[in-house]
Parts: structure tokens; sequence; C-alpha cells
């Protein structure tokens, strides 16, 4: 697909009458970049891009219908025909056994969680693959957006994805996005125990004929399930996660929690930098040292 798009490209530009060099200086862009596109060498497009090109080609949003294809490129090939369907779904419930969503995940957390794994290839393809996940978020802010219900797992809270800082803010998006009248949020505690969908993730697409496809997921592989027999175990498997989570509001206060837990972690040193503190206050000329407030208490004078 991608060197589809660069030969359209190609095409529409030579019709154009442009160079490369130009064609870049249109949508802002250096001319090797172009050569990189027509070639379907280097980076892929962004989204940004290819409806500069489309603008400045008048394309009449060929280029723009071509780039989805181009995108998912960028993922393994058992994730393409999931993310064909999650697009056209009027309903997703997906069960979150490690990690947010990738439909609710902040740039920060998603550029954590993409930036590791055995089929990225290079720092390229992670910035593809970053810019295809929040494009494809867009469609839960559309007119036909879907229904959404997910159950996190609470190692989803718990896991720190980049830091503390990026918890954090993935919290408050989360609580955003719960507050939203389409998405529910809920949260199954450690305390449930075991479940049928231990071991990896769950989601639930219902489509526009009313038909359901489930797909399952671990860190390197994918299957989707189209068997209506098959469909219907997992939906009842779903059914009893919903049942055991906690119920929305109260999953909101747990993830209100978190987050707060991950403000406060992101402002008190370790342990070890705390003893390090301690032995620089220690040393410093005429016995300073620190109290628990971090008042300073001056040294006793000699010869009193």
């Amino acid at each position: 697909m991608s060197a589809l798009f660069g030969a359209r490209v190609l095409r529409l530009r030579k019709a154009a009458g442009l160079t490369q060099a130009e064609l870049g200086a249109r949508v802002h862009v250096v001319g090797t970049r172009i050569t990189q596109i027509e070639r379907a060498s280097g980076a892929r497009p962004t989204r940004e891009l290819a409806q500069a090109l489309d603008a400045a080609l008048q394309a009449d949003h060929l280029l723009i219908d071509l780039w989805p294809y181009v995108y998912r490129e960028a993922f393994p090939d058992w994730s393409r025909k999931f993310m064909e369907h999650s697009e056209v779904a009027v309903s997703i419930r997906q069960y979150a056994a490690h990690l947010v969503p990738g439909l609710l995940q902040t740039e920060a957390y998603a550029r954590a969680v993409l930036g590791v794994g055995r089929t990225l290839e290079g720092p390229e393809q992670l910035e593809e693959r970053v810019a295809a996940r929040l494009a494809r978020q867009s469609r839960l802010h559309g007119p036909d957006r879907p229904d959404m219900w997910a159950v996190l797992d609470e190692a989803v809270l718990r896991r720190s994805i980049g830091g503390s800082e990026v918890v954090a803010e993935q919290m408050s998006v989360l609580l955003e996005a719960a507050a939203q009248r389409h998405i529910t949020l809920q949260v199954l505690p450690f305390d449930q125990g075991a479940h049928d969908v231990m071991g990896g993730s769950l989601t639930l697409l219902t489509m526009p004929d009313g038909s359901e496809i489930a797909y399952t997921e671990g860190a390197h592989y994918g299957q989707l399930i189209e068997e209506p027999d098959e469909v219907r175990a997992f939906a009842l498997a779903y059914d009893r996660l919903r049942a055991a989570a906690l119920p929305p509001l109260m999953s909101r206060d747990m993830i209100r929690s978190v987050r707060e837990a991950n403000h406060r972690g992101a402002k008190v040193p370790s342990p070890a930098d705390r003893r390090r503190l301690a032995q620089k206050q220690l040393q410093q000329p005429g016995g300073r040292q620190l109290r628990g407030g971090g008042r300073r208490v001056p040294g006793r004078r000699a010869g009193t």
C-alpha cells in the first residue's frame, strides 16, 4: 500500500508539472521526503501530510482514502483485520489485562508502550505506530462514534508505564473518558481472583448489521474469532467480568486514587535518593542537618 500511495503521488505530481522540491515546499517538507514517499522508503506519511498532499495535488480525496491502508502496514499482520472491523463497529466491549486500551491512551503512554516489543523495527516505525494509534482515537469523538465499555484489570492501573508522570496523565484522561456518556469504564480488582479471560485481552465488536466478532490478543499474537458459538462463549465470559468488576463510580474512585498516588510519588525522592541527600547534608560545613520537615537546624557552636 505504501508503494501504491507513492505511485499515485508520483503520477499526480508529474501531471501537475511539479518537481519534488516544489511539491515539498507546498506541503512544508523537504524534497527528499517526497522522494521517500514516492519510492515507499523511509517513514510512511502521517495523516496530516497525506491531507496536505491531497490538497496540493488536487487529488479529490484519493490520497486521504488510501492513507488508512498505508498506516496499517506499520502493525503486525494479525492486528490489521481487527483494526478494519473496529473502524466500523457500532459497539466496542473490551477487557484490558495489562495496558490501557489503545483508543484511550495518551501520546506519552502510547509511545512508551509501542517503544518495546519484538515486532518493532526502529524509531521510524515507532513514530508511524504512535501516529496511527492517535489517529484511530478520533473515531471516539466523531458523529459515528461507537459505544465503548471497557473493563480494566487492576494491573492496568498499577503498572508503571513511562514513569509516574505519564501514568498520572493517563489516569486523568481515563477519568475524562469515563465522564462521557458513550464510554463506561470498570476496574476488575485483584481480589476477584481467577477468571475465564486470564492471560490476555479480549475485545467484542458489534458490527452495523448486528453481528458480533471477538478478538483475543497477547503481546505477540492476536486471533479474530467470527464463529457465532465461540463469539457467544466469549461474550458470556465478558459479561461475567463486568459483573465481578467494581461499579463505574467506584472504578472512577480507584482510578483517581492511583492518579493522586502517582502525583505524590513524582515529588517524593526514592529511599536511595533520600540516603544520598542525608549524607550530603551531614558533610556540609558547620554540621547543618535536615529535620524531617526540611527545616535546617543550626549546628552547635564550639564551646557551647
